[in-house]
């Protein structure tokens, strides 16, 4: 019987070690949303299709307009993520079917990832009145400020 000495025994936990490394640092994939096939897609005709043929043949949107419900947006997204990192958006479509006031189909337009702009939020803030207080101050500022009024 042959034993295993000192250093083949830490080249085989330094090996175990790293294949465990390496498998924790696979990317972790999500997908959201619902876009429908290129062909039923296809068969919306503007000027045809109503609101209720279109909620038929491509089912119920992932979002309809904020402030006129004109436009029907069907969304899908794939995101990766690889351990505490960011997520980060691979895949990204959009499919915006726009009625007119008759609830007709006026444009059907796809768009992808490339078509998207980032937006940057606003990071101001708003001052208020009063003091900002320490750690301390917070802690202690009401220490002997209460009496004992029923006594």
């Amino acid at each position: 019987m042959q034993r295993i000495s000192t250093m083949q025994r830490i080249s085989i936990a330094a090996i175990l070690l790293a294949g465990g490394l390496l498998t924790a640092c696979a990317p972790i994939e999500e997908s959201h949303g619902y876009v429908p096939d290129a062909e039923l897609i296809e068969k919306l005709r503007p000027g045809v299709h109503d609101r209720d043929s279109v909620a038929e043949l491509l089912g119920s949107p992932s979002s309809i307009g904020t402030f006129d419900d004109g436009t029907w947006y069907y969304i899908s997204r794939s995101t990766e993520r690889i351990a505490f990192m960011n997520r980060k958006v691979v895949q990204q479509d959009v499919v915006a079917v726009s009625f007119d006031d008759g609830g007709i189909v006026q444009s059907v337009d796809r768009f992808t990832l490339e078509d998207g702009r980032e937006v940057d939020l606003v990071s101001r803030t708003t001052p208020t009145r009063g003091k900002e207080l320490t750690v301390l101050e917070q802690l202690f500022g009401n220490l002997g400020r209460f009496s004992n009024a029923n006594q």
